[in-house]
């Protein structure tokens, strides 16, 4: 395994750690990251499953000042926290559904937007 770690760290390939619960995925993360170029950046990591689906888009990719109740100041994401690091996304399984397509874009393109105030619709009187 850790032949592996050694072939994969030196590349900026996005890697895919698969196991069990307690199998030692994050141990093996955090050995690809001490011997990349990013470790003398940031290792974040996050628990999916320990997030409520509610605000796991805003964990992520965080969100401006009004983007919803509650967001009383901007927050910056665990992507952005990570920015030249590494991030590691535990029980990424986890994710739901709609958030996937952002996480997909996000693997795929390096790029995100914080969660933003929506444009808000009203009815003007007749």
């Amino acid at each position: 395994m850790l032949h592996h770690v050694e072939i994969v760290a030196p590349t900026d390939a996005t890697v895919l750690i698969t196991g069990e619960t307690g199998t030692g995925k994050e141990l093996l993360a955090r050995a690809i990251h001490n011997l990349s170029a990013r470790h003398q950046h940031a290792f974040v990591k996050l628990n999916c499953a320990a997030i409520p689906t509610g605000l796991l888009e805003s964990e992520l990719f965080g969100h401006e000042r009004g983007a919803f109740t509650g967001a009383v100041s901007q927050r910056i994401g665990r992507f952005e926290l990570a920015n030249r690091g590494t991030i590691f996304l535990d029980e990424v399984g986890e994710i739901p559904l709609e958030v996937q397509p952002k996480l997909l874009r996000v693997l795929q393109e390096r790029e995100f937007e914080r969660l933003a105030v929506r444009a808000r619709c009203a009815r003007m009187p007749a």
